[in-house]
Protein backbone atom coordinates (compact mmCIF):
# COMPACT_ATOMS: atom_id res chain seq x y z
CA UNK A 1 0.00 0.00 0.00
CA UNK A 2 1.87 3.08 -1.25
CA UNK A 3 1.39 6.37 0.60
CA UNK A 4 0.61 9.12 -1.89
CA UNK A 5 1.55 12.78 -1.54
CA UNK A 6 -1.69 14.66 -0.78
CA UNK A 7 -3.15 17.02 -3.30
CA UNK A 8 -3.34 20.75 -2.64
CA UNK A 9 -7.06 20.34 -2.04
CA UNK A 10 -6.46 17.62 0.54
CA UNK A 11 -3.88 19.74 2.36
CA UNK A 12 -6.27 22.69 2.43
CA UNK A 13 -9.02 20.44 3.85
CA UNK A 14 -6.67 19.18 6.56
CA UNK A 15 -5.63 22.70 7.43
CA UNK A 16 -9.22 23.92 7.61
CA UNK A 17 -10.06 21.17 10.05
CA UNK A 18 -7.54 22.68 12.48
CA UNK A 19 -8.61 26.26 11.81
CA UNK A 20 -5.50 27.01 9.73
CA UNK A 21 -5.73 29.50 6.86
CA UNK A 22 -3.09 28.91 4.17
CA UNK A 23 -2.34 30.84 1.00
CA UNK A 24 -1.87 29.10 -2.34
CA UNK A 25 1.90 29.53 -2.04
CA UNK A 26 1.86 28.05 1.46
CA UNK A 27 -0.18 25.08 0.28
CA UNK A 28 2.36 24.38 -2.46
CA UNK A 29 5.24 24.73 0.02
CA UNK A 30 3.67 22.29 2.45
CA UNK A 31 3.02 19.83 -0.36
CA UNK A 32 6.73 19.92 -1.17
CA UNK A 33 7.62 19.56 2.52
CA UNK A 34 5.42 16.45 2.77
CA UNK A 35 7.49 14.59 0.20
CA UNK A 36 10.51 13.89 2.42
CA UNK A 37 8.62 12.30 5.33
CA UNK A 38 6.36 10.40 2.94
CA UNK A 39 9.42 8.81 1.32
CA UNK A 40 10.06 7.19 4.72
CA UNK A 41 6.67 5.50 4.51
CA UNK A 42 7.73 4.08 1.15
CA UNK A 43 10.81 2.58 2.76
CA UNK A 44 8.72 1.19 5.64
CA UNK A 45 6.63 -0.66 3.06
CA UNK A 46 9.80 -2.42 1.87
CA UNK A 47 11.02 -3.48 5.33
CA UNK A 48 10.10 -6.69 7.19
CA UNK A 49 8.96 -6.15 10.78
CA UNK A 50 9.63 -8.73 13.51
CA UNK A 51 6.78 -11.00 14.48
CA UNK A 52 5.78 -12.84 17.63
CA UNK A 53 7.01 -16.35 18.40
CA UNK A 54 6.43 -19.07 15.79
CA UNK A 55 3.16 -20.90 16.26
CA UNK A 56 2.53 -24.59 16.80
CA UNK A 57 0.98 -26.52 13.88
CA UNK A 58 -2.79 -26.62 14.16
CA UNK A 59 -6.12 -26.92 12.39
CA UNK A 60 -8.45 -23.91 12.53
CA UNK A 61 -11.21 -25.72 14.43
CA UNK A 62 -14.89 -24.98 13.85
CA UNK A 63 -17.87 -22.88 14.89
CA UNK A 64 -19.88 -25.13 17.24
CA UNK A 65 -23.58 -25.71 16.50
CA UNK A 66 -26.16 -24.89 19.19
CA UNK A 67 -26.19 -28.51 20.31
CA UNK A 68 -22.54 -28.09 21.37
CA UNK A 69 -23.02 -24.58 22.69
CA UNK A 70 -26.08 -24.49 24.99
CA UNK A 71 -25.06 -21.29 26.78
CA UNK A 72 -23.70 -19.44 23.74
CA UNK A 73 -20.35 -19.38 25.51
CA UNK A 74 -18.15 -20.66 22.67
CA UNK A 75 -17.28 -18.57 19.65
CA UNK A 76 -14.97 -21.22 18.13
CA UNK A 77 -13.81 -24.68 19.18
CA UNK A 78 -10.26 -25.92 18.66
CA UNK A 79 -7.86 -28.60 19.85
CA UNK A 80 -4.45 -26.92 19.75
CA UNK A 81 -1.49 -28.33 21.62
CA UNK A 82 2.28 -28.08 21.28
CA UNK A 83 3.26 -31.51 22.59
CA UNK A 84 5.18 -29.91 25.47
CA UNK A 85 4.94 -31.08 29.06
CA UNK A 86 4.56 -28.64 31.90
CA UNK A 87 2.40 -27.18 34.63
CA UNK A 88 -0.68 -27.19 32.39
CA UNK A 89 -0.32 -30.70 30.95
CA UNK A 90 -3.75 -32.26 30.56
CA UNK A 91 -5.52 -28.94 31.11
CA UNK A 92 -7.94 -27.48 28.57
CA UNK A 93 -8.00 -23.69 28.41
CA UNK A 94 -10.58 -21.43 26.77
CA UNK A 95 -9.22 -18.15 25.41
CA UNK A 96 -11.33 -15.01 25.54
CA UNK A 97 -12.06 -13.91 21.99
CA UNK A 98 -10.21 -10.60 22.30
CA UNK A 99 -6.94 -12.58 22.45
CA UNK A 100 -5.30 -13.69 19.19
CA UNK A 101 -4.80 -17.38 18.40
CA UNK A 102 -3.08 -17.94 15.05
CA UNK A 103 -5.26 -19.46 12.35
CA UNK A 104 -8.43 -19.23 14.46
CA UNK A 105 -11.16 -16.67 13.69
CA UNK A 106 -11.50 -13.80 16.16
CA UNK A 107 -14.46 -11.41 16.49
CA UNK A 108 -14.04 -9.87 19.95
CA UNK A 109 -17.81 -10.17 20.13
CA UNK A 110 -18.25 -7.60 17.37
CA UNK A 111 -19.54 -7.48 13.81
CA UNK A 112 -16.65 -5.11 13.09
CA UNK A 113 -14.16 -8.01 13.15
CA UNK A 114 -16.28 -10.72 11.53
CA UNK A 115 -14.09 -12.77 9.20
CA UNK A 116 -10.77 -11.75 10.77
CA UNK A 117 -8.20 -14.53 11.30
CA UNK A 118 -4.96 -13.54 13.09
CA UNK A 119 -1.68 -15.03 11.94
CA UNK A 120 0.04 -14.94 15.34
CA UNK A 121 -0.44 -16.15 18.91
CA UNK A 122 -0.69 -13.70 21.79
CA UNK A 123 2.11 -14.05 24.33
CA UNK A 124 -0.21 -15.67 26.90
CA UNK A 125 -1.32 -18.25 24.31
CA UNK A 126 2.28 -19.16 23.51
CA UNK A 127 3.01 -19.55 27.22
CA UNK A 128 0.01 -21.82 27.75
CA UNK A 129 1.03 -24.07 24.86
CA UNK A 130 4.66 -24.16 26.03
CA UNK A 131 3.43 -25.28 29.47
CA UNK A 132 1.54 -28.22 27.99
CA UNK A 133 -1.93 -26.67 27.97
CA UNK A 134 -4.50 -27.36 25.26
CA UNK A 135 -6.29 -24.44 23.64
CA UNK A 136 -9.87 -25.72 23.59
CA UNK A 137 -11.29 -22.73 21.75
CA UNK A 138 -12.30 -19.10 21.84
CA UNK A 139 -14.78 -18.00 24.50
CA UNK A 140 -17.45 -15.58 23.32
CA UNK A 141 -17.35 -12.10 24.82
CA UNK A 142 -19.21 -8.81 24.68
CA UNK A 143 -19.08 -6.44 21.71
CA UNK A 144 -15.54 -5.02 21.91
CA UNK A 145 -15.75 -5.88 25.63
CA UNK A 146 -17.90 -2.82 26.41
CA UNK A 147 -20.42 -4.51 28.71
CA UNK A 148 -20.49 -5.99 32.19
CA UNK A 149 -23.50 -8.13 31.33
CA UNK A 150 -23.77 -10.76 28.57
CA UNK A 151 -26.36 -9.55 26.06
CA UNK A 152 -24.27 -7.48 23.59
CA UNK A 153 -22.18 -10.22 21.93
CA UNK A 154 -22.68 -10.18 18.14
CA UNK A 155 -22.98 -13.99 18.03
CA UNK A 156 -25.80 -14.00 20.56
CA UNK A 157 -26.61 -13.87 24.25
CA UNK A 158 -24.27 -15.71 26.65
CA UNK A 159 -26.30 -17.46 29.36
CA UNK A 160 -25.56 -18.23 32.99
CA UNK A 161 -25.30 -22.01 33.60
CA UNK A 162 -26.94 -21.56 37.02
CA UNK A 163 -30.01 -19.96 35.42
CA UNK A 164 -30.00 -19.50 31.63
CA UNK A 165 -32.51 -16.65 31.89
CA UNK A 166 -29.87 -14.62 33.71
CA UNK A 167 -26.68 -12.93 32.59
CA UNK A 168 -23.35 -14.72 32.72
CA UNK A 169 -21.72 -11.33 33.30
CA UNK A 170 -19.28 -9.57 31.03
CA UNK A 171 -17.29 -8.90 29.22
CA UNK A 172 -15.60 -12.30 29.75
CA UNK A 173 -18.96 -14.04 30.06
CA UNK A 174 -18.13 -16.92 27.76
CA UNK A 175 -15.00 -17.72 29.76
CA UNK A 176 -16.95 -17.85 33.03
CA UNK A 177 -19.85 -19.86 31.60
CA UNK A 178 -17.52 -22.46 30.09
CA UNK A 179 -15.75 -22.95 33.43
CA UNK A 180 -19.00 -22.96 35.42
CA UNK A 181 -20.59 -25.54 33.11
CA UNK A 182 -17.57 -27.84 33.40
CA UNK A 183 -16.51 -27.64 29.74
CA UNK A 184 -13.04 -26.43 30.69
CA UNK A 185 -11.27 -26.06 34.05
CA UNK A 186 -9.47 -22.88 32.99
CA UNK A 187 -10.04 -19.81 30.86
CA UNK A 188 -8.44 -16.46 30.19
CA UNK A 189 -10.36 -13.25 30.68
CA UNK A 190 -9.69 -9.55 30.34
CA UNK A 191 -10.52 -6.86 32.86
CA UNK A 192 -10.78 -3.10 32.40
CA UNK A 193 -13.72 -2.39 34.69
CA UNK A 194 -14.50 -5.79 36.21
CA UNK A 195 -14.68 -8.05 33.18
CA UNK A 196 -12.90 -10.98 34.84
CA UNK A 197 -14.50 -10.56 38.25
CA UNK A 198 -18.11 -9.80 37.27
CA UNK A 199 -18.72 -12.98 35.24
CA UNK A 200 -16.66 -15.07 37.66
CA UNK A 201 -18.78 -13.82 40.55
CA UNK A 202 -22.10 -14.28 38.76
CA UNK A 203 -21.18 -17.75 37.45
CA UNK A 204 -19.65 -18.97 40.71
CA UNK A 205 -16.04 -19.50 39.57
CA UNK A 206 -12.67 -18.15 40.68
CA UNK A 207 -11.44 -15.07 38.82
CA UNK A 208 -8.25 -13.11 39.45
CA UNK A 209 -7.51 -9.67 38.03
CA UNK A 210 -3.75 -9.53 38.53
CA UNK A 211 -1.74 -6.47 39.42
CA UNK A 212 -1.57 -4.09 36.45
CA UNK A 213 1.50 -5.04 34.45
CA UNK A 214 1.94 -8.58 35.82
CA UNK A 215 0.49 -10.41 32.79
CA UNK A 216 1.37 -9.24 29.26
CA UNK A 217 -1.41 -8.30 26.89
CA UNK A 218 0.75 -8.54 23.76
CA UNK A 219 -1.42 -9.86 20.94
CA UNK A 220 -4.67 -8.97 22.70
CA UNK A 221 -7.09 -6.25 21.66
CA UNK A 222 -6.98 -3.51 24.29
CA UNK A 223 -9.53 -1.03 25.55
CA UNK A 224 -7.24 1.50 27.23
CA UNK A 225 -3.54 1.00 27.94
CA UNK A 226 -3.60 2.18 31.56
CA UNK A 227 -6.44 -0.11 32.70
CA UNK A 228 -5.96 -3.25 30.57
CA UNK A 229 -5.52 -6.51 32.51
CA UNK A 230 -5.48 -10.20 31.54
CA UNK A 231 -5.94 -12.99 34.04
CA UNK A 232 -7.19 -16.49 34.96
CA UNK A 233 -10.77 -17.66 35.45
CA UNK A 234 -10.88 -21.19 36.83
CA UNK A 235 -12.84 -23.90 38.60
CA UNK A 236 -10.47 -23.98 41.58
CA UNK A 237 -7.91 -21.86 43.38
CA UNK A 238 -5.21 -24.35 42.43
CA UNK A 239 -5.98 -23.91 38.75
CA UNK A 240 -5.81 -20.12 39.16
CA UNK A 241 -2.36 -20.54 40.70
CA UNK A 242 -1.26 -22.85 37.86
CA UNK A 243 -2.47 -20.61 35.09
CA UNK A 244 -1.10 -17.44 36.69
CA UNK A 245 2.29 -19.09 37.15
CA UNK A 246 2.43 -19.79 33.43
CA UNK A 247 1.20 -16.46 32.03
CA UNK A 248 2.76 -13.94 34.46
CA UNK A 249 5.97 -12.02 33.88
CA UNK A 250 7.73 -9.63 31.51
CA UNK A 251 7.65 -10.64 27.84
CA UNK A 252 9.87 -8.04 26.15
CA UNK A 253 7.04 -6.43 24.17
CA UNK A 254 4.57 -5.08 26.72
CA UNK A 255 6.23 -2.17 28.54
CA UNK A 256 3.68 -2.46 31.35
CA UNK A 257 5.35 -5.70 32.41
CA UNK A 258 8.82 -4.20 32.93
CA UNK A 259 8.07 -3.76 36.64
CA UNK A 260 6.37 -7.16 37.01
CA UNK A 261 7.32 -9.11 40.13
CA UNK A 262 6.21 -12.71 39.92
CA UNK A 263 5.54 -14.76 43.04
CA UNK A 264 5.39 -18.37 44.15
CA UNK A 265 1.72 -18.91 43.38
CA UNK A 266 1.83 -22.69 43.67
CA UNK A 267 3.69 -22.48 46.97
CA UNK A 268 0.97 -20.17 48.32
CA UNK A 269 -1.50 -23.07 48.05
CA UNK A 270 0.17 -24.88 50.95
CA UNK A 271 0.84 -21.84 53.11
CA UNK A 272 -1.83 -21.43 55.80
CA UNK A 273 -3.88 -18.25 56.04
CA UNK A 274 -3.44 -18.07 59.82
CA UNK A 275 -2.28 -14.65 60.98
CA UNK A 276 -3.51 -12.73 57.95
CA UNK A 277 -5.53 -9.59 58.62
CA UNK A 278 -8.59 -8.63 56.55
CA UNK A 279 -10.01 -5.13 56.36
CA UNK A 280 -13.73 -5.41 55.60
CA UNK A 281 -14.30 -2.37 53.39
CA UNK A 282 -17.29 -0.46 54.73
CA UNK A 283 -17.88 1.40 51.46
CA UNK A 284 -18.06 -1.87 49.56
CA UNK A 285 -21.35 -2.80 51.26
CA UNK A 286 -23.26 0.47 51.26
CA UNK A 287 -24.23 1.10 47.65
CA UNK A 288 -27.86 2.03 46.92
CA UNK A 289 -28.11 -1.07 44.73
CA UNK A 290 -26.56 -3.43 47.31
CA UNK A 291 -28.59 -6.55 48.06
CA UNK A 292 -28.65 -7.21 51.84
CA UNK A 293 -28.68 -10.96 51.17
CA UNK A 294 -25.45 -10.66 49.15
CA UNK A 295 -23.87 -8.56 51.90
CA UNK A 296 -24.84 -11.20 54.46
CA UNK A 297 -23.33 -14.07 52.45
CA UNK A 298 -20.04 -12.20 52.18
CA UNK A 299 -19.97 -11.34 55.87
CA UNK A 300 -20.76 -14.96 56.80
CA UNK A 301 -17.84 -16.22 54.71
CA UNK A 302 -15.49 -13.67 56.28
CA UNK A 303 -16.71 -14.66 59.74
CA UNK A 304 -15.97 -18.32 59.00
CA UNK A 305 -12.36 -17.40 58.24
CA UNK A 306 -11.83 -16.89 61.96
CA UNK A 307 -11.69 -20.71 62.16
CA UNK A 308 -8.57 -20.53 59.99
CA UNK A 309 -6.94 -17.97 62.30
CA UNK A 310 -7.71 -14.95 60.12
CA UNK A 311 -8.52 -11.63 61.79
CA UNK A 312 -11.22 -9.39 60.28
CA UNK A 313 -12.00 -5.78 61.18
CA UNK A 314 -14.05 -3.15 59.39
CA UNK A 315 -12.13 -0.35 57.66
CA UNK A 316 -13.24 2.77 55.82
CA UNK A 317 -11.70 4.05 52.57
CA UNK A 318 -13.93 6.96 51.48
CA UNK A 319 -12.01 7.24 48.20
CA UNK A 320 -13.63 3.96 47.15
CA UNK A 321 -16.87 5.80 46.42
CA UNK A 322 -15.07 8.21 44.10
CA UNK A 323 -13.14 5.45 42.34
CA UNK A 324 -15.85 4.90 39.68
CA UNK A 325 -15.75 8.60 38.80
CA UNK A 326 -11.98 8.50 38.34
CA UNK A 327 -12.37 5.31 36.30
CA UNK A 328 -14.97 6.94 34.03
CA UNK A 329 -12.62 9.84 33.36
CA UNK A 330 -9.81 7.47 32.42
CA UNK A 331 -11.62 4.86 30.36
CA UNK A 332 -14.12 6.83 28.27
CA UNK A 333 -11.60 8.93 26.37
CA UNK A 334 -8.93 6.25 26.68
CA UNK A 335 -11.17 3.69 25.00
CA UNK A 336 -12.44 6.07 22.32
CA UNK A 337 -8.89 7.08 21.39
CA UNK A 338 -7.11 3.71 21.62
CA UNK A 339 -9.75 1.06 20.94
CA UNK A 340 -12.02 2.82 18.48
CA UNK A 341 -10.30 5.78 16.82
CA UNK A 342 -6.99 3.93 17.27
CA UNK A 343 -8.41 0.80 15.61
CA UNK A 344 -7.55 -1.48 18.49
CA UNK A 345 -3.92 -0.45 18.88
CA UNK A 346 -3.71 3.30 19.47
CA UNK A 347 -0.28 4.88 19.16
CA UNK A 348 2.70 6.26 21.10
CA UNK A 349 3.00 3.04 23.12
CA UNK A 350 6.21 1.05 22.85
CA UNK A 351 5.14 -2.51 22.14
CA UNK A 352 3.96 -5.00 19.53
CA UNK A 353 1.37 -3.64 17.09
CA UNK A 354 -0.80 -6.35 15.48
CA UNK A 355 -1.19 -4.76 12.05
CA UNK A 356 -3.62 -7.31 10.63
CA UNK A 357 -5.99 -6.77 13.57
CA UNK A 358 -5.69 -3.01 13.22
CA UNK A 359 -6.52 -3.13 9.50
CA UNK A 360 -9.43 -5.53 10.05
CA UNK A 361 -10.98 -3.26 12.67
CA UNK A 362 -10.43 -0.19 10.48
CA UNK A 363 -12.33 -1.90 7.66
CA UNK A 364 -15.13 -2.81 10.02
CA UNK A 365 -15.31 0.70 11.44
CA UNK A 366 -15.72 2.15 7.96
CA UNK A 367 -18.29 -0.37 6.72
CA UNK A 368 -20.23 -1.79 9.70
CA UNK A 369 -20.16 0.80 12.48
CA UNK A 370 -23.97 0.79 12.69
CA UNK A 371 -23.89 -2.91 13.56
CA UNK A 372 -22.15 -2.40 16.92
CA UNK A 373 -23.92 -2.58 20.28
CA UNK A 374 -25.42 0.45 22.03
CA UNK A 375 -22.64 0.35 24.61
CA UNK A 376 -19.97 0.66 21.91
CA UNK A 377 -21.86 3.59 20.38
CA UNK A 378 -22.10 5.21 23.81
CA UNK A 379 -18.36 4.96 24.49
CA UNK A 380 -17.47 6.19 21.00
CA UNK A 381 -19.75 9.22 21.12
CA UNK A 382 -19.25 10.22 24.75
CA UNK A 383 -15.48 9.74 24.63
CA UNK A 384 -15.25 11.83 21.46
CA UNK A 385 -17.57 14.48 22.90
CA UNK A 386 -15.32 14.89 25.93
CA UNK A 387 -12.21 14.97 23.76
CA UNK A 388 -13.53 17.56 21.31
CA UNK A 389 -15.26 19.85 23.76
CA UNK A 390 -12.98 19.61 26.78
CA UNK A 391 -9.65 18.88 25.01
CA UNK A 392 -8.82 15.87 27.18
CA UNK A 393 -8.95 17.90 30.40
CA UNK A 394 -10.97 15.38 32.38
CA UNK A 395 -9.01 12.38 31.15
CA UNK A 396 -5.82 14.10 32.28
CA UNK A 397 -7.28 15.06 35.66
CA UNK A 398 -8.55 11.52 36.21
CA UNK A 399 -5.11 10.12 35.38
CA UNK A 400 -3.62 12.46 37.99
CA UNK A 401 -6.24 11.48 40.56
CA UNK A 402 -5.57 7.78 40.13
CA UNK A 403 -2.46 8.26 42.29
CA UNK A 404 -4.61 9.58 45.14
CA UNK A 405 -6.99 6.63 44.77
CA UNK A 406 -4.12 4.18 44.80
CA UNK A 407 -2.58 5.76 47.89
CA UNK A 408 -5.89 5.56 49.75
CA UNK A 409 -6.02 1.80 49.27
CA UNK A 410 -2.29 1.47 49.99
CA UNK A 411 -2.73 3.24 53.32
CA UNK A 412 -5.44 0.78 54.34
CA UNK A 413 -3.22 -2.10 53.18
CA UNK A 414 -0.47 -0.92 55.54
CA UNK A 415 -2.70 -2.13 58.40
CA UNK A 416 -4.38 -5.04 56.63
CA UNK A 417 -3.03 -7.73 54.32
CA UNK A 418 -6.23 -7.78 52.27
CA UNK A 419 -9.37 -5.69 51.77
CA UNK A 420 -12.64 -7.59 51.35
CA UNK A 421 -16.12 -6.76 50.03
CA UNK A 422 -18.81 -8.20 47.75
CA UNK A 423 -17.49 -8.51 44.21
CA UNK A 424 -20.81 -7.34 42.76
CA UNK A 425 -23.45 -5.80 45.06
CA UNK A 426 -26.17 -8.07 43.65
CA UNK A 427 -26.51 -11.42 41.88
CA UNK A 428 -26.76 -11.97 38.12
CA UNK A 429 -29.51 -9.94 36.51
CA UNK A 430 -32.08 -11.24 34.01
CA UNK A 431 -31.08 -10.95 30.37
CA UNK A 432 -33.08 -8.11 28.80
CA UNK A 433 -35.37 -8.94 25.92
CA UNK A 434 -34.22 -8.09 22.42
CA UNK A 435 -36.91 -5.40 22.21
CA UNK A 436 -36.14 -3.83 25.58
CA UNK A 437 -35.85 -0.02 25.63
CA UNK A 438 -32.41 1.29 24.64
CA UNK A 439 -31.85 2.83 28.08
CA UNK A 440 -32.51 -0.54 29.71
CA UNK A 441 -30.09 -2.35 27.41
CA UNK A 442 -27.37 0.17 28.28
CA UNK A 443 -28.11 0.36 32.02
CA UNK A 444 -28.17 -3.40 32.53
CA UNK A 445 -24.80 -3.62 30.76
CA UNK A 446 -23.05 -1.10 33.00
CA UNK A 447 -24.75 -0.97 36.41
CA UNK A 448 -22.68 -3.50 38.38
CA UNK A 449 -19.17 -2.04 38.60
CA UNK A 450 -19.31 -0.04 41.84
CA UNK A 451 -16.80 -2.31 43.61
CA UNK A 452 -14.72 -3.58 40.70
CA UNK A 453 -13.70 -0.69 38.45
CA UNK A 454 -11.69 1.26 41.05
CA UNK A 455 -9.08 -1.50 41.18
CA UNK A 456 -8.55 -1.36 37.42
CA UNK A 457 -7.54 2.27 37.95
CA UNK A 458 -5.46 1.65 41.08
CA UNK A 459 -3.90 -1.51 39.63
CA UNK A 460 -4.28 -3.58 42.81
CA UNK A 461 -4.79 -7.35 42.39
CA UNK A 462 -8.38 -8.43 43.04
CA UNK A 463 -9.59 -12.02 43.38
CA UNK A 464 -13.28 -13.01 43.39
CA UNK A 465 -14.08 -16.20 45.27
CA UNK A 466 -17.49 -17.98 45.38
CA UNK A 467 -18.99 -17.75 48.86
CA UNK A 468 -22.61 -18.88 48.57
CA UNK A 469 -25.85 -18.39 46.67
CA UNK A 470 -28.89 -16.17 46.87
CA UNK A 471 -32.01 -17.53 45.19
CA UNK A 472 -29.89 -20.12 43.39
CA UNK A 473 -27.44 -17.58 41.93
CA UNK A 474 -23.78 -17.38 43.03
CA UNK A 475 -22.32 -14.65 45.21
CA UNK A 476 -18.69 -13.57 44.98
CA UNK A 477 -16.40 -12.30 47.73
CA UNK A 478 -13.64 -10.02 46.43
CA UNK A 479 -10.19 -10.01 48.03
CA UNK A 480 -7.91 -7.07 47.17
CA UNK A 481 -4.20 -7.09 47.98
CA UNK A 482 -1.04 -5.07 47.70
CA UNK A 483 0.58 -4.74 44.29
CA UNK A 484 2.23 -8.02 43.17
CA UNK A 485 1.11 -9.84 46.35
CA UNK A 486 -1.12 -12.32 44.54
CA UNK A 487 0.25 -15.17 46.73
CA UNK A 488 -1.50 -13.61 49.74
CA UNK A 489 -4.81 -13.58 47.88
CA UNK A 490 -4.29 -17.20 46.87
CA UNK A 491 -3.64 -18.19 50.51
CA UNK A 492 -6.90 -16.65 51.62
CA UNK A 493 -8.87 -17.97 48.66
CA UNK A 494 -7.55 -21.45 49.38
CA UNK A 495 -8.76 -21.17 52.98
CA UNK A 496 -12.22 -20.15 51.80
CA UNK A 497 -12.35 -22.97 49.25
CA UNK A 498 -11.13 -25.56 51.77
CA UNK A 499 -13.76 -24.76 54.43
CA UNK A 500 -16.71 -27.11 54.15
CA UNK A 501 -19.00 -24.43 55.59
CA UNK A 502 -18.10 -22.06 52.77
CA UNK A 503 -19.06 -24.10 49.72
CA UNK A 504 -21.74 -22.77 47.40
CA UNK A 505 -25.04 -23.32 49.15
Amino acid sequence: MAVRVPTLEQINHLASGFGLVLTADELAAFQQAFKGPISSYGRLDEMVAPSLAPVSPRSPGYRPPPSENPYGAWYWKTDIRSGSDGLLSGKKVAIKDNICVAGVPMMNGSALLEGYVPEFDATVVTRILDAGGTIAGKAACEDLCFSGASHTCATGVIRNPHNPAHSAGGSSGGSAALVASGEVPMALGGDQGGSIRTPSSWCGVYGLKPTWGLVPTTGSMPISYSVDHCGPMCASVEDVARLLTVIAGHDGWDTRTIAARTGNYMGALTKPARGLRIGILREGFGHPESDPAVNEKVRQALGQLAKAGVESTEVSVPWHLDGPHVWSGVILEGAAEMMLKGYGVGNNVQGYYPLSMQEALARGMSSRINDVSPTVKLVLMLGEYMHRNYHGRYHSKAQNLRGSLRRAYDEALETFDVLAMPTIPFTATPIPSADAPLNTIIDVALNMQANTCSFDVSGHPAFTVPCGRVNGLPVGLMLVGRHFEEPTLIRLAQAIEAGSDWKLN
